[in-house]
C-alpha cells in the first residue's frame, strides 16, 4: 500500500522530492548546497498576516524555518501586520521583521490600511516575494501593482474555509495573484486535486511537503530522559494533542471522546477557546484526566511527545491542510489518530499504516481509535516505527529547504529571462 501511494503521487511531486536527502544527514546548519561565496544571496521577503511572537506555530513556524534554515543562501525578511496596535520593525529569533499597524482584526484578518504600501515598497527591493496564503491583503496589493523584475511565489497553505462568505469579494484578487505567480508551492498532492483556485494553475504547482528538524526532535539530554520517565510514571496511558485552541482543531470533540477512554490527555497550546475548553472539561468531570498546559518550549514538548503512548490530531475542518504536529510526533516514533479530512492530513499519516483515521467530528470513533491503540501497545509501536520511517523519508527539513530554495532560484531565473517558471 505504501509503495502504491508513492507511485501515485510521484507524478506531480517535483523530481527528487521522494528521494530527497534524509533529515538524518543533518539539520539546516549542515546543508550541503550552500550559496557560493562569489554569488550574492537571494533577497527574499516572506509576506503574511502575523508572525512570532504574537502568533506561534502553523504558518509563522514555516516562515521561521525557511528564514533561518536558508540564511546561508537567502537574505530573508518578514512583512506582516500586527494583530492590533502600532507597527514597527524588530528582530525575532534573528529574523528581520516589519510589522504594519492594525486597527483591529475581523474574521482573523488584520485591518491594516498601510500594509499594501509596505508590501509594494518591499517587493521593489527584493528578488523574491514568498506570499504565504491565505492573506487577501497581499492578493489585493498584487492585483493593483507588482514589479515585473520580482519573482512571486505563492506558498498555498490553505483554502479560505472559516471565512467563506468573503470569497465573492476576495476570489477575483486571489485568481489574479495566481496568474501572476511564477510558482505555487503546496504541501500535499490533495491541495491541487481539491482546490478550485489551484486546478487552473496546476502546471505552476510544486508539491513540497513541510519539513521538520528530525534530529532536533529526537535528540534528548539526560535531563529530558529523566523527565520522560517521570511523565510516564504519572501518566501510564497518555494521549497528547498540540495546536492553537481554535474551532477547527476539534479539541472540543476530543474532550468529549475522552469520556469513554481509559487514559489521560494533555493538550498543548493557547488560543481563544481556552476558557470554553476548560469549562467543557469541568462539565464532563474530566479535570483529573484532561489537562490544558498552555504553550510549551520545545524541550518540554519533546518530553511529552516521547512520553506519550498516542498522538492525536482531531481536526474537524479543512483549515487543517497538513498537520505539522503529527509529523513531529511521527519523528518521535508515535502512532497517530487523525481525521479523514479531504486535505493532506490523512496523506501525512496514512490509515492502517502510521495512523488510525476517523470521521471528523465523531467522538465515538475517536474514543474507539484512541482506546484501541492504548490497549494494543505493540500495534501502536509498530505504527510509530513506520511513522518515523515516513518522517525521515518525506518530511526532513533539509529536503524542504533545498526544494524551496530551488523553486525561488528557478522562478527568479525565469523572470529575468522573460520566461516565468
Amino acid at each position: 500500500m505504501a509503495d502504491a501511494d508513492l507511485d501515485l503521487h510521484s507524478k506531480i511531486i517535483p523530481p527528487g522530492i521522494l528521494d530527497a536527502p534524509s533529515a538524518k544527514d543533518g539539520a539546516a546548519e549542515r546543508e550541503s548546497r550552500e550559496t557560493p561565496r562569489d554569488v550574492a544571496p537571494l533577497k527574499v521577503a516572506h509576506a503574511f498576516k502575523v508572525f512570532i511572537p504574537e502568533v506561534n506555530g502553523g504558518i509563522p513556524e514555516v516562515m521561521r524555518l525557511l528564514a533561518q534554515g536558508l540564511a546561508k543562501r537567502c537574505r530573508a525578511e518578514v512583512l506582516v501586520s500586527r494583530v492590533q496596535g502600532s507597527g514597527g520593525s524588530d528582530i525575532a529569533e534573528g529574523i528581520e521583521v516589519h510589522r504594519t499597524s492594525a486597527l483591529r482584526s475581523v474574521w482573523s484578518m488584520p485591518i491594516s490600511p498601510g500594509y499594501p504600501l509596505a508590501f509594494w515598497l518591499t517587493a521593489r527591493r527584493v528578488d523574491v516575494i514568498d506570499h504565504h496564503a491565505p492573506f487577501p491583503l497581499v492578493d489585493l496589493a498584487v492585483s493593483l501593482w507588482f514589479p515585473k523584475k520580482t519573482a512571486l511565489i505563492v506558498h498555498w497553505h490553505s483554502e479560505i474555509v472559516a471565512q467563506k462568505r468573503l470569497l465573492p469579494l476576495v476570489g477575483p484578487f486571489i485568481r489574479r495573484t495566481l496568474r501572476r505567480a511564477d510558482r505555487i508551492i503546496v504541501s500535499t498532492p490533495a491541495m491541487i486535486e481539491r482546490s478550485p483556485f489551484l486546478k487552473p494553475f496546476a502546471g505552476k504547482c510544486a508539491v513540497i511537503p513541510y519539513g521538520i528538524d528530525i534530529d532536533a526532535w529526537t535528540r534528548l539530554t539526560e535531563g529530558q530522559r529523566r523527565r520522560i520517565k517521570e511523565i510516564k510514571a504519572l501518566h501510564p496511558r497518555l494521549i497528547v494533542a498540540t495546536g492553537r485552541l481554535v474551532p477547527y482543531k476539534g479539541f472540543g470533540v476530543l474532550i468529549d471522546a475522552m469520556r469513554a477512554v481509559d487514559g489521560d490527555l494533555i493538550i498543548v497550546g493557547t488560543g481563544p477557546l481556552e476558557g470554553a475548553l476548560r469549562q467543557r472539561i469541568a462539565e464532563a468531570g474530566l479535570t483529573d484526566r484532561v489537562t490544558l498546559v498552555g504553550y510549551l518550549e520545545r524541550p518540554e514538548l519533546q518530553c511529552l511527545l516521547h512520553a506519550c503512548d498516542v498522538f492525536t490530531l482531531p481536526s474537524v475542518e479543512d483549515s487543517e491542510t497538513f498537520g505539522i504536529a503529527q509529523a513531529e510526533a511521527m519523528a518521535c516514533g508515535k502512532s497517530i489518530v487523525n481525521t479523514r479530512l479531504s486535505t493532506g492530513v490523512p496523506w501525512v499519516a496514512r490509515d492502517g499504516i502510521e495512523a488510525l483515521t476517523v470521521t471528523p467530528g465523531s467522538a465515538p470513533e475517536l474514543s474507539h481509535a484512541l482506546g484501541h491503540l492504548l490497549d494494543h501497545p505493540d500495534a501502536a509501536a509498530a505504527m510509530g516505527r513506520r511513522g518515523r520511517e515516513r518522517a525521515e523519508d518525506l518530511f526532513g527539513l533539509k529536503g524542504f529547504l533545498d526544494h524551496t530554495f530551488d523553486t525561488y532560484r528557478r522562478a527568479l531565473e525565469g523572470r529575468r529571462h522573460g520566461e516565468p517558471r
